[in-house]
């Protein structure tokens, strides 16, 4: 798969292609659903699927500092996008000249003169151009005069028939937010992910004897709620089963919050200075202060267990 950033990296040669543009942050299921159609139709023509997105997220340009959590890094859209077929990634840099466009203008310096655009696939609520005043009758409108066809596709929706909510980006935020993993995985399609370089820490786990993986997250990114969780870390390519620590550690009046993962059953692994993956599937409890040690170490064999059960044949 190519990667474009910036619209000077779309080779001068490039033909026809099936567009599909958004944020994509997650590629949950609804997005999936967009994106696999857009290659679908793209075999169909005999043409590259192109998706077209943005950093940094819009909404930091628009209103800076309203960036919102990021369910996945560009790198990892990238990945997921592969595994859907698609033949080219465009991140364009949003910038507030960007943001000024017009919606005819983004079409003809996007769409129609670098992308070369065969068709155009989107869902419902597709909104782009300045103060997002093109939406998906427009772009129809000018795919009459730049010979291009629009299709769009509808979200799932999640929960009971009529009563659900469209699967979206921001619905998945607020339920990692609320550390409800199991149902951002519902949307998703997978466990959320946390990802970020091994730092060294206090090494309270390493004295306690459950030395943890102290993962600095990449900016902005989507952590759930302060708890426990099983999940697993992936490290080297090797997925192993984790307990997962999210929080301040108030055992020890921490006061910095931090996401660490316990490998278990592993012994001597040394991480320091490696990029991670922390996948999180199940909430365990909440974070707690006890009364001693020895009441913490009884609770961190119990989490090992749940989470070492939770995980196994996984």
């Amino acid at each position: 798969m190519q990667r474009w950033r910036g619209l000077e990296d779309i080779p001068q040669d490039w033909g026809r292609s099936v567009v599909t543009i958004g944020s994509y942050d997650g590629v949950h299921r609804g997005h999936q659903l967009i994106i696999g159609r857009a290659v679908e139709r793209a075999r169909e023509l005999g043409v590259p699927a192109v998706v077209v997105t943005f950093d940094p997220h819009p909404s930091e340009v628009v209103r800076p500092g309203s960036h919102p959590p990021l369910l996945a890094p560009h790198h990892r859209r990238a990945e997921l996008m592969a595994g859907l077929g698609v033949d080219a990634v465009l991140v364009l840099p949003f910038t507030a000249e960007f943001s000024q466009l017009s919606p005819a203008d983004f079409i003809v310096k996007v769409l129609v003169d670098k992308l070369h655009a065969r068709a155009v696939i989107e869902g419902p609520n597709f909104r782009f151009g300045h103060k997002a005043a093109g939406n998906v009758d427009f772009l129809r409108e000018m795919g009459g005069t730049y010979d291009y066809e629009v299709e769009v596709v509808d979200l799932y929706v999640r929960g009971e028939a009529g009563g659900g909510e469209p699967f979206s980006s921001t619905l998945t935020r607020r339920l990692v937010a609320e550390g409800d993993v199991e149902g951002a995985a519902e949307i998703l399609g997978r466990p959320h992910r946390v990802e970020g370089v091994v730092v060294r820490g206090a090494q309270r786990g390493r004295e306690l004897g459950y030395p943890t993986a102290n993962v600095e997250t990449l900016p902005h990114t989507a952590v759930p709620a302060d708890g426990v969780y099983a999940g697993w870390l992936t490290a080297a390519g090797e997925r192993m089963p984790a307990a997962i620590s999210v929080g301040t550690n108030p055992q020890f009046d921490g006061t910095e919050r931090t996401v660490e993962a316990y490998a278990i059953d592993r012994v001597g692994l040394d991480l320091y200075g490696l990029h991670v993956a922390v996948d999180f599937l199940a909430y365990v409890r909440g974070q707690e202060k006890f009364a001693s040690i020895e009441a913490l170490l009884e609770a961190i064999g119990a989490d090992v267990k749940r989470c070492r059960d939770l995980t196994s044949g996984r």
